[in-house]
């Protein structure tokens, strides 16, 4: 029998444990109430501002049915508002509220202090090779997960 700390299943649920935990430390002490999935939604929004939430979830890999908890929570903290699609009356395209800009903008140095402390027992080669390597395993199985990972369609 393999030991676990050789299975790459082990290995991505440890450092997912570790990412979130090092995640809510940072940003907790910088005086935000986010989780990831929550700042990932945020930033997604930022970039791409009046989808729909099936788009939002694509866009950061969540489940669809999910992705409304999500979004509530959001609305609940006044840092998204939900409207009516223009183009589509059975759907609502999602905004951020000025104030999810600010604490979108506020909370990234948090976000990007806990990216390296994820990362502190590699080089910075070593982090870039990591990298890489993680995102080709994923890419190579994106399509068998419940909620692959979609790029945004952009208008022409």
């Amino acid at each position: 029998m393999r030991d676990n700390n050789d299975m790459p299943g082990h290995l991505a649920r440890r450092f997912q444990q570790i990412a979130v935990a090092i995640f809510h430390a940072e940003v907790e002490a910088a005086g935000y109430d986010l989780t990831p999935v929550q700042y990932a939604a945020l930033a997604a929004l930022q970039q791409n501002p009046g989808i729909d939430q099936a788009t939002l979830a694509g866009l950061i890999a969540y489940d669809r049915t999910t992705i409304t908890g999500v979004i509530d929570r959001l609305v609940q903290k006044r840092l998204l508002v939900r409207m009516a699609s223009a183009r589509d009356r059975r759907a609502n395209v999602l905004e951020m509220t000025d104030y999810g800009h600010a604490t979108l903008e506020g909370v990234v140095p948090a976000v990007e202090a806990a990216q390296k402390v994820m990362l502190r027992g590699l080089t910075a080669e070593e982090t870039t090779q990591f990298l890489e390597l993680f995102r080709k395993a994923i890419s190579a199985v994106n399509d068998l997960s419940r909620a692959p990972l979609k790029t945004a369609a952009r208008d022409a």
